[in-house]
């Protein structure tokens, strides 16, 4: 029988069962995330401006602007009403969500790449006795937290622009947390897959961007076309922009539990891809 060298068994793929095992998290991945944040804490200001600047742009520039044109905006209510709401107001709440997936995503591409691909900060951290599944953990809670840190700032400057004081906000920032999660999922599936910084430019051109503009966040989703609709009704943004804009309005949201058990198996299903994929890039 042929003798298989430590160094090709070390080489050779791990077998397809093992890659799509079941994870295996333990509370190692705190020191992993505490790593992250101690390291962010030194660019935390420049970080924060760099997060909300772009969408409070948007804001402004679309909501005041365009507001000005459109003035109000039909949006269906839980008892199955439309109510005229201010578009600053239809703008704001759906480009919160929208801020808390591109912080995510940002946060689980371009900075865990680093990390993974680049600085080989995960190989370190996997000389001590944590496993990779912990780190991907780690990695995709601290997106979120990102991503939670962007939507709490901008929720400060909504409040102070008296664009909505509605009590129910402090049930949307959890669900913004969630968001946070399930985009930092999605996007670390691409980080497993990717070679190098390039490739998530097609992340953002071809699934973020066509999302964006397919969930309501600009202008409501029964202009669309049925079929085109359709389609939006099962996209990870809608059914966030969907919770979140109801409570910015002081009310409930409409179909809570189908939206919610949309993020929730979005979530599930993407992070146990991302973990698949990254256990196989990591031939573990």
């Amino acid at each position: 029988m042929q003798s298989v060298s430590p160094s090709t068994a070390t080489a050779a793929a791990p077998p397809l069962a093992s890659v799509w095992r079941a994870p295996s998290l333990s509370a190692r991945w705190w020191p992993v995330f505490l790593r992250n944040l101690l390291v962010w804490r030194k660019l935390a200001i420049p970080s924060l401006v760099g997060n909300i600047a772009e969408p409070l742009m948007w804001l402004v520039a679309f909501g005041y602007g365009m507001g000005a044109l459109v003035g109000q905006v039909n949006v269906g209510t839980a008892g199955g009403a439309t109510t005229q709401v201010p578009y600053i107001l239809f703008l704001a709440s759906g480009s919160i969500c929208m801020s808390a997936m591109n912080a995510a995503s940002f946060e689980a591409l371009y900075s865990a790449f680093s990390r993974m691909h680049v600085q080989k900060t995960w190989d370190g951290i996997m000389n001590a006795p944590v496993r990779l599944d912990d780190v991907v953990l780690a990695e995709m809670l601290w997106a979120a937290f990102k991503a939670l840190f962007t939507v709490t700032a901008i929720l400060g400057v909504m409040l102070a622009l008296s664009i909505s004081h509605s009590p129910k906000l402090l049930v949307a920032w959890p669900v913004l947390l969630f968001v946070g999660i399930m985009f930092s999922s999605i996007a670390l599936i691409f980080n497993a897959l990717a070679k190098g910084y390039d490739f998530f430019t097609y992340y953002f051109t071809l699934v973020l961007t066509p999302m964006m503009f397919l969930s309501g966040v600009f202008f409501p989703r029964e202009q669309l076309p049925p079929i085109v609709r359709a389609i939006s009704d099962w996209l990870p943004l809608t059914n966030a922009v969907e919770l979140v804009r109801p409570l910015f309005m002081d009310q409930w949201p409409a179909n809570a539990l189908r939206h919610g058990l949309v993020l929730v198996m979005t979530t599930v299903v993407a992070f146990w891809v991302a973990l698949a994929l990254t256990r196989r890039r990591f031939k573990a």
